[in-house]
């Protein structure tokens, strides 16, 4: 005799910026791990991620939260101590709570679900898989805008990510009507390492609109090209992917001062729809 077997949903908590996860069960069980062990190489073995995926998640984090999660004492390639804020545990407890909310949440949804059949939940399941979105840029940030200025043609947006640091935007007039940008408005901007450039003459004078200084405390060497990280003094960072060759003609090395730079054009802008 066959029995009708209640079907159940098992989910994690993704908390989204409204164009992809910026905190999920993997990043959360890599924060815990850093608090335990203090150390990003070791936290990233217990998870397990690489190493670099570990830095990126973490530059990700840092980025695109008000403030931030993580703190670092660069001490070598493999990276020196490293602890979460207050506001980095406030999160991770928050997320563990939300957890247990979700999946009871999940469990009720699921038992009225299954009064209709397996082919329901499967089509809901489908369907949360489509609502899925992420983005393939290096750079995600957060922010305020704080400036907008009509070009006619264009439109330049000023966006404050903390209170040292601010990046500039030119997008489309359409574009900046569709988004219906405004001051105070929160909004998303995404860099690719492409199209970041890396200089560590204070000097140098640059056409570019955005030229952030900072300190250099990641170095990923590749085949070809090599990935360079400078944290910004408000904790937040920027990667470029550069050649060998730059790399070695800036001599760029962990905690020395250098500059990420790219054109306003190169930001991307996105808000909640």
């Amino acid at each position: 005799m066959d029995e009708k077997v209640a079907q159940r949903f098992t989910g994690r908590v993704s908390l989204e910026t409204g164009l992809g996860v910026s905190l999920g069960d993997t990043r959360v069980r890599l924060l815990e791990a850093i608090e335990r062990l203090g150390s990003i190489n070791q936290a990233a073995r217990a998870v397990p991620l690489s190493y670099k995926a570990a830095w990126d998640a973490i530059d990700t984090l840092n980025n695109l939260a008000p403030q931030p999660l993580v703190v670092r004492a660069t001490g070598g390639r493999q990276g020196g101590g490293t602890r979460l804020t207050d506001y980095g545990r406030k999160i991770v407890a928050l997320y563990r709570a939300l957890e247990e909310e979700y999946q009871a949440a999940l469990d009720r949804v699921a038992g009225r679900l299954d009064q209709d059949g397996p082919a329901d939940i499967q089509n809901f399941r489908h369907l949360l898989h489509r609502l899925a979105m992420k983005t393939s840029a290096r750079n995600q940030f957060s922010g305020v805008i704080s400036g907008l200025r009509d070009g006619r043609v264009d439109y330049e947006v000023r966006l404050a990510l903390d209170p040292g640091t601010e990046i500039v935007a030119v997008i489309t007039r359409a574009s900046a009507e569709h988004l219906g940008l405004a001051i105070g408005q929160e909004v998303f901007a995404f860099v690719k390492s492409s199209s970041v450039l890396i200089s560590t003459d204070q000097g140098l004078k640059l056409t570019a609109r955005n030229q952030l200084w900072g300190t250099v405390v990641a170095l990923h060497e590749g085949s070809v090209n090599d990935e360079v990280t400078v944290e910004l003094p408000g904790g937040r960072s920027v990667t470029a992917v550069v050649t060998r060759g730059s790399r070695e003609a800036l001599e760029l090395d962990l905690g020395q001062p250098a500059c990420a730079v790219f054109k306003s054009s190169s930001v991307i802008l996105a808000t909640y729809s």
